[in-house]
This record gives C-alpha cells, sequence and structure tokens, in this order.
C-alpha cells in the first residue's frame, strides 16, 4: 500500500529523475507504454496496482463507515485530516531516512508494517468494536505507516526507468493510480453491501502483500559507494530543509502546491456526505462517484502530452485548477447521481493534469542525493494543505452546510489561479543537476576526523572594484548554491582598507558535512562558479579550510555524540 494523500490514496511512486544531464537533447518516448520495457518497472507497477486497488477499498470504507458512526461533516471530514496528518509531521524525518539508508530494505519494512497495522484494524471492525474514534486512531495508524515510506517511493522510480522515459512514467503512474480509484471504490461498495463491512479492510491488508513480494523480487542497482559515512539524521533532516529552503525551483513548487491543495481538499474530504446526504444514494454511488473520478483521469493521462505541448506547463495547471474549483461547485449543487457523476468526471481530468504537473516539477527542482528530502517537503507541503483545507472546509459544512461549503471552497479555489501565476512551474527541468566534482579535495598535514567540526571555508578573492557590483550579485547567486548544498552561516565580507579584496566565508557542521559539499556540487553550480571567478584578478582565487580547534577530550565526546 503506497502512499498518497486520501484525495489521492493508493498512488505508486510519481517519478524522480537522476538529475538533469545532457540528456536534454533526447526527445522522451511518446508512448506511455514506454517504461514497462523496463521489467523492474513493469513489476512494482503491478504489484501497487494491486494494493492500490485495496487501499482504494478501505479508503472509501472509512469515508462511509464513518458516515453511520458519525453525521456531523467535521466528524466525516476528519478521516481524511487523519489520513493526511500523519504525512504532514512524518514526511520529512523519512526522507532523511531515506536519503541515509538502504531504500528498498526500508520500503520492504515500512509495509510490512502497514499491513500489520491494517490487519488490526480489519481486526476492530471484524468483532465490531469500531467507533468514530477508534476508526479515526486506526487511520493515522496506517497512515504513519505511509507516510515514513513515501519520499522512499518517491525516490526509487529513478531506479526504475531511465531519465528519457521519467514523463511517460507520470502518465503510465497517473494511469495505475486511477485504475485503481475507479476499480477500488466501486467493488468496496460492491464488498459492503454483499459482504460487510469488514470485508474492504481485510482486502486491503491481503492485497499490500503484493508489494512486499515486488520489493523482495527486485534486484535493486548497486551505487557506487561513498568513501565518507552516512550522514547523522538530525543533520541530514536540516540539510534537507536548507536545501528547500534555498532551491528557488522547488519554493515555486510549493506555493503553488499549497494554493491548490487547499482548496481541492474540499470535495475529497465531503464526497461521502455528498453521496450519503445531498444526493441520497448508498455506498454504490459514493463508490461510482469515486469510480468516475478515476476512470476520468485514466482517460485525461492519455491525453497529458498533447495537451502539455498546447496548454504548456503553466497553462496545463491553470486550467487544473480552474476545472477542480468548477468540480467542486458542481458538487455543491448536486440534486441528483447523474450531475454528481459529471461532477467526479470533471474532476478527475482536472486533478490529474494539476499534480501531475506539480509532482513532475518537484521532481526536476531536485538533485538525486537530497531526492528523498526535497520530495518530503513537497509531500508534507502538499499533506499539510489537505490536513487544513479537510478540517476547515469540514467546519464550514458543520456551520453552514455541505453545499455552502463546497460553493465557498470552489470560489476560493478559482480565485487563487490569479494569485499565484508568478510562480511557475518546472522552471528546473533544463538544469543540469548531474554532480560536477569540480572542487579539488582539501590539502591536509594530517588525518583528521570526520565528526570534527564546524569548518569553515575562506575563499579570498582579487576583484577590479569597478566590478564590485557585478561581482556581489554573481557571488550572491553562489552564496545560495552553498546553502542548497549543505552549508550554513554563508557571508561575503569587503576590505576597508583594500577595494580590490574581498572574503567569502562559510561553514559546514563537520568535516564529513564538507566533504559531502564537494560532491553535491552539480554543473549547474559550477557555471554559477565561473560566473563569479570571472572578476578574480591575477591568479586564485586562495582557500582555506579551517577545522575547529578542541583538545582530545573533547573531541572524544563530540565523536561519542556524533555516532
Amino acid at each position: 500500500m503506497t502512499y498518497a494523500p486520501a484525495a489521492d490514496r493508493g498512488s505508486i511512486m510519481p517519478p524522480s529523475g537522476r538529475g538533469q544531464s545532457g540528456d536534454n537533447a533526447v526527445k522522451p518516448p511518446v508512448s506511455v507504454l514506454s517504461p514497462f520495457r523496463h521489467k523492474p518497472f513493469a513489476v512494482i507497477w503491478l504489484a501497487t496496482l494491486i494494493a492500490n486497488i485495496g487501499t482504494w477499498m478501505y479508503s472509501a470504507a472509512c469515508g462511509w463507515l464513518m458516515t453511520s458512526l458519525a453525521t456531523a461533516p467535521l466528524m466525516v471530514s476528519l478521516v481524511q485530516v487523519a489520513s493526511t496528518l500523519p504525512v504532514f509531521l512524518l514526511a520529512i524525518p523519512g526522507g532523511a531516512l531515506v536519503d541515509i539508508i538502504d531504500k528498498r530494505k526500508y520500503l520492504i519494512v515500512g509495509e510490512i508494517a502497514i499491513s500489520l497495522s491494517a490487519s488490526a484494524f480489519a481486526a476492530v471492525i471484524w468483532f465490531h468494536l469500531v467507533t468514530s474514534w477508534n476508526l479515526l486512531f486506526f487511520a493515522f495508524l496506517v497512515a504513519t505507516g505511509e507516510a515514513l515510506t513515501a519520499p522512499a517511493w518517491e525516490a526509487i522510480v529513478s531506479l526504475l526507468v531511465p531519465r528519457p522515459e521519467l514523463p511517460m512514467a507520470v502518465a503510465a503512474n497517473s494511469v495505475s493510480v486511477n485504475v485503481s480509484r475507479a476499480v477500488g471504490p466501486a467493488l468496496g461498495g460492491a464488498l459492503l453491501g454483499a459482504l460487510g463491512v469488514p470485508a474492504p479492510f481485510l482486502l486491503n491488508a491481503v492485497s499490500n502483500f503484493a508489494v512486499i513480494g515486488a520489493l523482495a523480487w527486485w534486484p535493486e542497482p548497486t551505487r557506487a559507494a561513498s568513501r565518507l559515512p552516512p550522514e547523522h539524521f538530525t543533520s541530514a533532516m536540516i540539510i534537507g530543509l536548507r536545501h528547500a529552503r534555498y532551491n528557488r525551483h522547488l519554493i515555486a513548487t510549493l506555493i503553488r502546491a499549497a494554493g491548490f491543495f487547499v482548496f481541492a481538499s474540499a470535495y475529497w474530504a465531503l464526497l461521502p456526505l455528498v453521496a450519503r446526504q445531498q444526493v441520497g444514494g448508498g455506498p454504490t454511488l459514493y463508490g461510482a462517484l469515486l469510480g468516475g473520478i478515476g476512470l476520468s483521469a485514466v482517460a485525461t493521462a492519455v491525453l497529458l502530452p498533447r495537451l502539455k505541448e498546447w496548454l504548456g506547463v503553466d497553462g496545463l495547471a491553470h486550467g487544473g485548477a480552474l476545472g477542480s474549483a468548477a468540480a467542486t461547485a458542481l458538487f455543491g449543487l448536486a440534486s441528483s447521481p447523474a450531475l454528481a457523476i459529471s461532477a467526479s468526471v470533471v474532476a478527475g481530468a482536472t486533478w490529474i493534469t494539476t499534480v501531475s504537473s506539480l509532482n513532475v516539477s518537484a521532481q526536476t527542482a531536485l538533485p538525486e542525493w537530497v531526492r528523498g528530502r526535497g520530495l518530503a517537503v513537497y509531500i508534507t507541503v502538499m499533506a499539510g494543505a489537505l490536513s487544513l483545507g479537510s478540517a476547515i472546509w469540514g467546519e464550514v459544512g458543520s456551520r453552514l452546510g455541505v453545499a455552502p461549503a463546497l460553493l465557498v471552497a470552489a470560489v476560493g479555489g478559482g480565485l487563487s489561479v490569479p494569485l499565484l501565476r508568478r510562480w511557475r512551474l518546472q522552471t528546473g527541468k533544463g538544469i543540469d543537476l548531474t554532480p560536477a566534482m569540480s572542487w579539488p579535495s582539501p590539502a591536509m598535514a594530517s588525518d583528521i576526523n570526520p565528526a570534527r567540526g564546524p569548518v569553515m571555508v575562506i575563499i579570498a578573492y582579487r576583484i577590479d572594484p569597478k566590478n564590485r557590483e557585478a561581482f556581489l550579485e554573481a557571488i550572491e547567486k553562489a552564496g545560495r548554491e552553498r546553502y542548497r548544498d549543505g552549508a550554513y552561516a554563508w557571508q561575503v565580507f569587503e576590505d576597508p582598507g583594500d577595494n580590490s579584496r574581498f572574503i567569502e566565508t562559510f561553514f559546514s557542521d563537520s568535516w564529513a558535512d564538507h566533504l559531502r559539499q564537494h560532491e553535491r556540487v552539480t554543473k549547474a553550480d559550477q557555471v554559477q562558479e565561473e560566473a563569479v571567478l570571472r572578476f578574480q584578478i591575477g591568479d586564485g582565487p586562495k582557500i582555506t579550510h579551517l577545522v575547529a580547534a578542541r583538545s582530545r577530550t573533547a573531541t572524544r565526546k563530540a565523536k561519542r555524540l556524533h555516532t
């Protein structure tokens, strides 16, 4: 059972890039079937499809079961909050773990834990012990496992398909999500009526073993071993957050994602009540509404390459956001099954166009070394917006009614489109994020304990005073690069007694962290550094590395703390 927000439960991994190497000139394949030539992708895709069907049965059954335990819109919307809040809280720690330990083994352990949690949830329902509050507890518990594994699912696709086929992998993954969304809820609704409430929950727990088996079979490619020790967990999280803060391409994606999901969450949170109270249907209708969203999204996924060529990335995302607002309004106005299903068709088509654009934008903004952490930040923002939106629209629905809440959300979603136009998507797509390995190894008189730190790097420049402003503009861009690669407390100084002398300084937490920084410099970073060096007069610049001086006793204590 792979993670997607409750609005998009069961999503298999959106694709990630290996970095934007010189393959930009390679034209991506135009067929959505291209990634299936790679057996690991095909096997894991099929396994996740099976698990996703189980997940969608579970998700639909959760929402419907809550409507029989509590009718207040806020309580029903809390099912989605319980399913997305753990992602908001835990995705970043999960992303740090993904970047420092074996991804495949981590996923296997995580998926086994999810299966056990889902099985316990099914047992509670089987023995008629379920209440509205323990339903929320188990939804939160299952989502906790999914939150911790979500960044790993996001990150491993770079190991499954080559870079030119990633756009088609996006479409193939979207097809998996939406086929399962079309089949799972309808099947879940039928099972609820034929076999009783426990059936979808039991099948969900069993279906997840398909993923565990596929991961156990998959021979993960070996990577060149680093000569450096693994990153410390806390440091890895801090460095990942620092990278996200100074990655302008990712920041634009995060802003757009937050603006979209907080309003789009409305119909996902309140859809069970639309089916049960507003339209007056049963679990079959609820399953049909979710299935309509899935089928519409599958049909739209096939058209995504053409739509993208016609509208462009931002045009596609803006159109999807406006369409999502229209779908939310239609749900608010729905008084018959026909109109509600029409709203589902619009919702599915517009959801996939926006979400796929956002996913690819996040993927292409990140180099490989920080992919798990960067995608975890994206997932955190997405989940946070969905959780916040679900709680808001549930409360509005409790006060004003379901239909008014959906209409207010629709207006907000429509107004957000012009307000967010300045933040463009996929601006990092053409940037070369492959490692440059351009920094020379520091000169050392003796071996240095990797745990020693902090490390201070001093770079002395000699610049023609008439080029001062241009040099400072260039080096400020290089400063953002230092932050992205793991440094902190960056600054540039000028000598008031010699107006041609400038000093750049930055710090790393430890000697090992600084050596990792050498490995993280990308070819795009190298271009920016060369722009700074063009202003250098004569030989140089002169680079000095300084390590914090400590007594032997203090060094031993620091080493124990680090390990």
